[in-house]
């Protein structure tokens, strides 16, 4: 398995994996728009002012995608999607601890975050395992029913 930059194919690729509005909020937040169509999710996946990453196979099939940025001194993971056929063969961890590691070296922090649905207890245990606690936000958080987690390193 290889992270790469995220390329078109791969864009188009992860438009298939939502079918309703949802699975989009859900995923991506109230703010991104559903139905979209390939501009819509591109502007509204903000991959150009974010660090986005596929993670492909040797064959190069896309199996997951994730994004992070600084958010309250933590490198903050957002938008963290596996591929629908490969869900459940651990790819989230494999994700996470690539992208963690990018993000905290590159802003030379200790510590990532993440916000979840508290309903989506599939993800929700996911990242318990890869270690990460629930956690008081320090502000109001900003979707409702939402859990903030943390990993420290």
């Amino acid at each position: 398995m290889q992270l790469v930059k995220p390329g078109e194919k791969h864009l188009i690729t992860m438009m298939k994996w939502f079918s309703n509005q949802g699975e989009v909020k859900s995923w991506a937040g109230s703010d991104f728009r559903y139905p979209y169509n390939r501009e819509s999710f591109k502007e509204d996946l903000k991959h150009n002012f974010t660090h986005s990453w596929s993670l492909i196979s040797e064959q190069e099939i896309l199996l997951a995608f994730g994004q992070y940025y600084l958010r309250l001194g933590k490198c903050h993971l957002g938008r963290l999607v596996v591929n629908p056929e490969f869900r459940g063969e651990g790819l989230i961890s494999c994700l996470m601890e690539r992208v963690c590691e990018l993000g905290m070296n590159e802003y030379a922090v200790e510590s990532c975050s993440l916000f979840v649905l508290k309903h989506n207890e599939s993800a929700k245990k996911a990242y318990e395992r890869f270690g990460f606690q629930v956690e008081d936000y320090p502000e109001s958080i900003p979707l409702d029913h939402c859990l903030y987690m943390v990993k420290n390193k």
